[in-house]
């Protein structure tokens, strides 16, 4: 996999349990991981890892917004649901498509978002 100058390469998401973060991003998207230990796990893509969870005392919200790519967002939303995420913004329009924004178990929130 080669990198490109100045793109985002790695995210980090801290996590408050790493163990029910895991839960929640496998349950959720489908996601693996390969574990560096009890305060790490790598999120697997095909070719490496396109970031990590990392446990933290605690998890500041208002950072940068991660937002996934969905080919179906309606059934994003009920597996987010069914893993247990809070629903922060219900699917809206916007340039390009709709998105919803949901909270993990940690308090992070992130967004989803799909052409229709």
């Amino acid at each position: 996999m080669s990198q490109v100058h100045h793109a985002i390469d790695y995210i980090e998401i801290c996590v408050t349990d790493l163990a029910q973060a895991k839960r929640f991003y496998a349950e959720a998207f489908g996601w693996e991981f390969n574990d560096y230990g009890p305060e790490y796990a790598g999120i697997r893509q095909p070719g490496g890892e396109a970031g990590g969870l990392r446990a933290a005392p605690d998890v500041a919200t208002g950072g940068p917004l991660v937002i996934l790519y969905s080919k179906d967002l309606e059934s994003s939303l009920a597996s987010v649901r069914a893993a247990g995420g809070k629903i922060t913004a219900d699917p809206f329009a916007f340039p390009g498509g709709r998105r919803f924004h949901f909270l993990d178990p940690s308090g992070n929130e992130l967004a989803v978002w799909s052409e229709s």
